[in-house]
């Protein structure tokens, strides 16, 4: 039986099992209306110093999803505690800050800093297409000792609800998620963006200022659906469902795979109030 209120993980109850997935929201205080009435919202991505993410353009449609290569735009870590996360005291619902970091430090650094109460849990983006370790080639989610080392670091920090969102992008997400299992993490989410790219027939060069972009939406729901399908069925550990949800349908299979939550994504790009209306027809 699918449950549709008051789901408890560890310390934190959701109302309802829909998240607002990072970077579809801002940082959360834009459609207030929508955000209080679901389970959680994650903040689009948290790091350290401010970046000014990738050239435009940063996104391209496809026939069935949206690639994007925004890069992690954001003003950085002391300016969202200084003026943004005042604008976030007064919200009902769980309050989850994405986080993201070049190095194991990075994110301590950043772990040290959110410590303020109004934070209801941490999601570790090692996932992002546009974020790599300084010190090797590939993105941090895909070395499963880099994830263990990076959750290990914020574990030890922080005594907060924790998630780690992995990526399917050339690594087996069993292993890395065995490795944030290991390291303490409370959940995983599952999964981020897939690599993608898209070029202009015209000039003969990629569209996308970054190039390379991760692609979301209904084309990665199949492949997505598999992945928490088979972590959940290795693993012991809560787990957050996320890829090309667009009806209610899509969180059912979510959760009857074995997630215990979902993140929509995309569809909030298209219609802000997608969440909403997902969830009435959930609750049918």
């Amino acid at each position: 039986m699918i449950k549709t209120s008051d789901i408890k993980i560890k310390n934190l109850t959701f109302k309802n099992p829909i998240i607002l997935a990072s970077g579809t929201f801002s940082f959360g205080e834009k459609f207030i209306s929508v955000v209080n009435k679901v389970g959680g919202v994650v903040t689009k991505g948290v790091t350290l110093k401010p970046r000014k993410g990738n050239p435009c353009p940063r996104i391209y449609e496809t026939n069935s999803g949206i690639l994007n290569s925004v890069g992690l735009e954001n003003p950085g870590v002391d300016l969202f505690c200084k003026e943004i996360l005042p604008k976030l005291e007064s919200l009902k619902t769980n309050l989850i800050v994405n986080i993201a970091g070049n190095s194991i430090l990075e994110y301590q650094n950043l772990v040290e800093i959110l410590q303020h109460s109004r934070i209801d849990a941490l999601e570790i983006n090692v996932s992002c297409p546009n974020i790599k370790d300084k010190q090797n080639s590939h993105m941090i989610g895909q070395d499963p000792k880099l994830v263990y080392k990076v959750v290990s670091s914020v574990r030890k920090t922080t005594k907060k609800f924790i998630i780690t969102k992995l990526t399917a992008n050339f690594v087996d997400p069993l292993l890395t998620g065995q490795a944030a299992v290991d390291a303490g993490t409370d959940a995983i989410c599952l999964i981020n963006s897939l690599y993608g790219m898209a070029i202009d027939t015209k000039s003969g060069k990629p569209f996308l200022g970054g190039i390379t972009g991760g692609l979301t939406g209904p084309a990665i729901k199949p492949f997505a659906l598999y992945c928490v399908w088979y972590v959940a069925s290795k693993l012991n550990i809560p787990i957050i469902g996320c890829g090309g949800i667009t009806n209610a349908n899509d969180i059912k299979e979510y959760l009857y795979a074995g997630s215990k939550l979902v993140e929509i994504g995309s569809a909030n790009l298209r219609n802000p109030y997608a969440g909403l209306e997902i969830l009435k027809e959930l609750r049918g």
